[in-house]
């Protein structure tokens, strides 16, 4: 035995270290035990009409919930939680062997959350669309409790968040349309009172009601005009029938002068100039009007939005109390270990060879 360590230290290393290593994980590591538990996120199914606000309220869906409620899982405010909750510490440093076990209680957090993605698996299978949860622990029962326990605070987790983002959005739009009500009240104000100063309804109508006057009279005029210049063929300018025409005429000339000046003339108010102001405030409270509308539309969609962005955890498979240690993998461990450990000695032992050649 001693030539053979001599003569073959890295064969005789690799021995020693492949029987320490097997009593290890046969004889000497714990038993853990593993809660499995699968989720997915799902969200009511509530259909919400189309609106132009729609783009305001679009959360993320699919993948990406469940990466975001992986990574909180896995984060040190769950670590706090579980803290908070179960006796975290003292399980995993009163139990299991010196590698496996939580050293000291009394470790800062930084170096317990290491431990804890240790003990706690959370993967994403994107082809399913599920999480896959383990937890590992030294009694069957730990292990399910730290399994529902994530369950139920990841679900907290999504939901509170959902409704967090929702209560914003609802609160800004509530903000919107009560400034833009103010805004259609303040336009319909001032509507009204363009039309009580000037005594109009609708300035609009009425200069076309006069522009159907002025045509109406600008016909009357050239029929009154062809009778006058037929007359004059066989009658004297001053005959009663030529003058009576000749002041119908005039009337009427006077008449659509009188028209047309209140529809337009450079100073004061002439209805063209009513009527363009009428139809800015108009196209203001109409506006105002529609974007009011729109913004209620908005408002009603994000409170039903809010309904649709609660995720609920469902369970696929739910996390049952373990009843035999399935943590660690002896023989894996334990033949892995070997494998690579002979693989490296027949390495050493080649390149000693090598050396030895040489030397020769």
């Amino acid at each position: 035995m001693h030539y053979f360590i001599k003569k073959q230290p890295h064969w005789a290393a690799a021995l020693v270290a492949i029987l320490a290593v097997a009593f290890y994980w046969f004889a000497w590591a714990a038993d853990r035990y593993v809660s499995r538990a699968t989720v997915v996120l799902e969200s009511p199914q509530i259909a919400a009409p189309e609106f132009s606000f729609s783009s305001l309220i679009k959360g993320a869906g699919g993948h990406s919930d469940l990466l975001l409620l992986r990574e909180h899982l896995l984060s040190t405010d769950m670590l706090k939680k579980v803290e908070a909750e179960l006796p975290f510490r003292e399980h995993y440093s009163q139990n299991g062997d010196l590698f496996a076990s939580l050293r000291n209680a009394n470790v800062p957090i930084e170096e317990l959350h290491k431990y804890y993605k240790k003990r706690v698996s959370v993967e994403l299978d994107e082809y399913a669309g599920v999480l896959n949860i383990e937890v590992q622990a030294f009694t069957p029962e730990f292990a399910h409790e730290l399994a529902q326990l994530l369950l139920s605070a990841g679900e907290a987790h999504m939901n509170d968040m959902g409704q967090r983002l929702a209560e914003e959005q609802v609160k800004f739009l509530e903000q919107q349309t009560d400034r833009l009500g103010e805004r259609l009240d303040e336009a319909r104000a001032n509507l009204l009172a363009f039309q009580n100063e000037h005594g109009l309804i609708s300035p609009i109508h009425t200069v076309e009601s006069l522009n159907q006057v002025v045509g109406t009279l600008e016909g009357e005029l050239a029929r009154l005009q062809a009778r006058y210049t037929a007359a004059q063929s066989y009658q004297s300018t001053r005959s009663a029938e030529l003058v009576q025409i000749r002041a119908e005429i005039n009337a009427l000339q006077q008449q659509i002068g009188k028209e047309q000046n209140r529809l337009a003339k450079e100073t004061g108010s002439a209805l063209n100039q009513i009527s363009a102001g009428y139809q800015a405030l108009e196209l203001k409270a109409q506006f105002a009007q529609q974007t009011y509308s729109s913004a209620l539309a908005a408002l009603e969609n994000t409170r039903i939005e809010a309904a649709r962005k609660l995720k609920q955890v469902s369970v696929l498979q739910s996390p049952l109390q373990p009843e035999y240690a399935t943590q660690p993998k002896r023989l894996y461990n334990a033949s892995m270990f070997a494998i690579i450990t002979l693989f490296l000695a027949f390495i050493a032992n080649m390149m000693m060879l090598i050396i030895r050649d040489h030397r020769d």
